[in-house]
């Protein structure tokens, strides 16, 4: 039996170490087996499939994001009782793989073509490999419970099958097709694209005019405009529309295309805008989705005019062999010189470029697979509609509905060499196309054996959307699928919603007949501290591996989570981290204080809360409301606020009050023992946080249970603890003298800084505390060691009168504290430092208003540089109001 890593408290560092504590503790889980998934037919499962990470590299700071949230949920559930099924996976990540494993190749001086498809496919299996095992690597130095057992990769045979599978089943219910349509097609990848795979950018570009003559009219010319010049060449008809006057007379006429010669019809067609350009479009079939559409209802030729690689081919004519934009050049210059260019006018369009590499798409009409969507959108937009699966936050539903119902066939070829084959073959013999799951030994009608597969892959997300189910098991009836499907909650970006999200639920529903999971929960973008996505061109990425050691795991995970919503994006920034990493120290140096003076035979006294002093049952009520407030949060999927309540109860109610008003009764013997109260609270603490940060509450925990009474915790680790739940109910009079004690201790330790008084200086408090008196009372010893306050006089009834200029009054919920100024400052020393700095605040007002008000200054200046000048002007005038406000109070004296 695994032994549990032995900590020494007398050894503890005085901050936290955590390249000491967590591959420790990580590995000690690991070995436990605590990660591992069972079958309980007798509970409810919690189950995360795992968004794959792509097999490209290393993780990024988004997936630290991820994970952390994943495992925030699945360590909450897993301390609740509940059996826990997270399934760690990555993916093949088709075109970003394969564009990485051959930039390798060209810096070999060599390409895939060269060393074969067979070759090819080995090397970026081995490179996936490779990056399979560092993906895991560092999804444990982030502290991830997944169930490593079932760590799935989308090409491993099962998902492969599972892959074939619904291909087949989808071509026999007729829902996928082969076809000529117009297609996304990048250049630089050498693969069509789905339309979600394109981002579209605007741009400034050109509206060229151009005069096609009419055969047979001497001299009568039909005028078009176009944004793709070079794209005349594949022009098949010129469209009007046949409600419009201008154009009525051409229609059934014939024009002749420029350069190339070719007599095309001139038709009318409802479609064609009537605004823009002249009204007349050129129709380029092979080149436009709505020309494409408008040559199905005309039957017009598609004529294609470019090679893969963007060059012109010989359907170009003079212009063969040249790159589309040098074409776009040439021919505009040709058409001046023959007089067939009208005009060019300025015009900013959008311009589909390839999500991965940028390079301009250019759509192409070439036979491809695609699959109908909106048979399989129909159910998919039912189930959210209805509630069955519930997308938080709420406000994607709209945008998801909006896009589902507005759903076009999904483009499923792709030009490449790594990823899942189609599984379809072709007889060579007969032309017969056979698919099949498994490869079939000859051709069904002729029975040779001549057959090629087909030599495409599957677009990535196909395999994506299957990944819910095909990780445990489907299409095979197992015992992992019948528990664990479908599962509960679907955790990922928003950005990929449709690419991702969408598509698992309609096959999953496809498929299943089931729905894939009951909730989807999108988290933000991970961006930078001025709000700026993160990249490498801009130079801001935030390396995770990096900062884990700087700064720590736990910190890590803090940072990204802390205080976040679901859907909004985080802003991420090394002071962030720093108060993450500052408040494990915090929690470190709390524990270690406990710790230190532990007396088993006190703590172990039984807590009897009608008997305790006020601050014990204040502290017990506000963490029996904390854990309550903590579990309805993380209920909602509130992790974020769920942490960020956490921190500030240890931080401010435990740490900060409660351990200094603890230390005034360990310094007295004859006072009621502090230690039960710690110890409980601190231990609970542990548990209520460890989702959050796993490592640290592990290494406290295990300190404490050395020390603490036998019957402390029976749990061999706090991650299979009882995840807190309330026990102390709410406790006003506790809340309301608790409360005027931090107000009074507040109040007294502001005024302090505001006077800039020194640290070792003590000042004179009156209190006047009303019927709080007799309780407060017994809260002196408090006042002189937080607020450095010394007398502590109370006052029998509320004061009056009193010269301002000689006290400072604070008047506070149910108390007001009289600090006679002479106590705080010598009031001659105090005039004089502040007439000084006003007079150097005026003198800077002064100069600031000058500059904002030289003409020649706001119009020479950039933007920024003026709008700083004006943000300092306001800080200047702001200070020094507070300033003015101060001396004023002397003003008597």
């Amino acid at each position: 039996m695994t032994e549990t890593p032995q900590s020494n408290i007398e050894e503890m560092p005085r901050a936290y170490e955590p390249g000491k504590v967590e591959e420790k503790w990580y590995q000690f889980w690991l070995e436990k087996g605590y990660f591992k998934s069972k079958i309980d037919p007798k509970k409810k499962p919690f189950v995360i499939i795992m968004p794959p990470p792509n097999v490209t590299g290393e993780l990024h700071v988004g997936h630290a994001l991820t994970a952390t949230i994943e495992d925030i949920m699945i360590r909450w559930h897993r301390m609740r009782g509940e059996p826990t099924l997270w399934l760690p996976g990555v993916d093949h990540a088709g075109i970003a793989t394969q564009v990485v494993v051959e930039r390798q190749l060209a810096a070999e001086g060599t390409t895939r073509y060269r060393i074969g498809r067979e070759a090819f496919e080995e090397r970026t299996r081995r490179w996936a490999e490779g990056c399979r095992q560092t993906i895991s690597r560092q999804h444990m130095r982030l502290g991830i419970s997944c169930d490593w057992s079932r760590e799935r990769f989308t090409l491993d045979e099962g998902p492969s099958r599972a892959v074939r599978t619904v291909f087949v089943n989808l071509y026999k219910k007729g829902l996928i097709y082969r076809g000529e349509r117009i297609a996304n097609w990048c250049p630089r990848c050498a693969t069509a694209l789905s339309d979600l795979e394109v981002d579209h950018k605007d741009l400034e570009g050109h509206l060229w005019y151009v005069r096609y003559p009419i055969v047979g009219e001497e001299g009568k010319y039909i005028t078009v405009a176009t944004t793709r010049p070079e794209t005349i060449l594949g022009d098949t008809a010129v469209a009007v529309n046949p409600q419009d006057e201008r154009f009525k007379e051409f229609i059934g006429k014939v024009a002749r295309l420029p350069f190339v010669g070719r007599e095309i019809p001139i038709i009318g067609d409802e479609a064609v805008s009537t605004t823009f350009g002249t009204g007349a479009v050129k129709i380029t079939p092979a080149h436009d989705p709505v020309d494409f559409d408008v040559a199905q209802r005309h039957n017009l030729p598609l004529i294609n005019i470019l090679n893969p690689d963007a060059t012109m081919n010989e359907n170009a004519g003079p212009y063969k062999g040249l790159d589309r934009f040098a074409c776009r050049k040439a021919i505009v210059e040709d058409l001046e010189k023959a007089g067939l260019l009208v005009k060019i006018e300025p015009y900013k369009h959008a311009v589909g470029h390839c999500q991965r590499c940028a390079t301009v798409i250019e759509p192409v009409a070439s036979k491809q697979w695609f699959v109908k969507m909106v048979p399989l959108a129909k159910p998919a937009i039912e189930v959210v509609k209805n509630g069955t699966i519930a997308i938080i936050p709420e406000r994607f539903t709209k945008v998801y509905l909006n896009w589902m119902e507005n759903i076009r066939d999904w483009c499923i070829s792709r030009q490449l060499w790594w990823g899942h084959r189609i599984p379809v073959w072709y007889c060579k013999d007969c032309g017969e196309t056979i698919v099949s799951v498994e490869p079939p030994s000859g051709c069904a009608r002729c029975g040779t054996t001549g057959l090629e597969q087909d030599p495409d892959v599957l677009d990535t997300w196909f395999s994506s959307a299957l990944w819910p189910h095909t990780t445990l098991g489907w299409p095979d009836d197992t015992s992992d699928f019948n528990y664990f499907y479908p599962t509960t909650v679907m955790e990922t970006g928003y950005d990929i919603l449709f690419f991702w999200v969408a598509r698992m639920i309609m096959m999953g529903l496809e498929d299943t007949g089931k729905i894939p999971f009951s909730t989807v929960y999108l988290h933000g973008l991970v961006r930078d501290e001025r709000g700026d996505k993160m990249s490498k061109v801009r130079g801001n990425v935030l390396n995770p591996l990096e900062t884990l050691e700087e700064y720590g795991t736990d910190a890590l995970r803090m940072a990204l989570t802390t205080g976040t919503s679901p859907g909004n994006d985080i802003k991420i920034a090394p002071e962030r981290l720093a108060a993450a990493r500052n408040f494990a120290n915090k929690l470190w140096n709390a524990a270690r204080f406990v710790m230190r003076g532990l007396e088993p035979e006190k703590a172990a006294a039984q807590i009897d809360y009608p008997r305790l002093p006020l601050e014990d049952r204040w502290i017990l009520s506000r963490l029996g409301e904390t854990v309550s407030s903590v579990n309805r949060l993380m209920a909602g999927f509130e992790f974020g606020e769920a942490q960020r309540l956490v921190h500030d109860f240890i931080w401010g109610d435990y740490c900060d009050w409660y351990i200094e008003i603890a230390k005034t009764r360990l310094r007295d013997d004859k006072a009621v023992s502090p230690q039960p109260v710690l110890v409980k609270v601190l231990e609970t603490s542990l548990r209520l946080l460890h989702p959050f940060m796993p490592f640290i509450t592990e290494e406290l925990w295990q300190n404490l249970k050395k020390r603490a009474p036998a019957d402390f915790a029976t749990a061999e680790s706090i991650m299979i603890a009882p995840f807190p739940e309330a026990e102390a109910a709410a406790d006003p009079e506790a809340a309301r003298v608790m409360g005027a004690v931090i107000e009074i201790v507040r109040g007294i330790r502001n005024a302090r800084a505001e006077y800039q008084v020194a640290a070792e200086r003590w000042v004179e408090a009156q209190i006047y505390a009303g019927e709080l008196e007799p309780q407060l009372k017994s809260y002196l010893g408090a006042f002189e060691t937080l607020a450095r306050a010394r007398p502590v006089v109370f006052l029998p009834k509320r004061p009056e009168g009193l010269d301002t200029s000689q006290n400072i009054i604070l008047v506070l919920g149910e108390t007001e504290v009289i600090l006679p100024m002479v106590s705080l400052v010598d009031v001659t020393e105090e005039k004089k430092r502040l007439e000084q700095e006003i007079a150097q605040g005026r003198n800077e007002v002064a100069r600031l208003e000058k500059l904002l008000g030289d003409e020649a200054f706001r119009s020479k200046a950039p933007a920024v540089v003026v709008l700083k000048q004006q943000q300092a002007l306001d800080s200047v005038r702001s200070r020094l109001e507070r300033l003015e406000q101060q001396l004023s109070r002397f003003a008597k004296s």
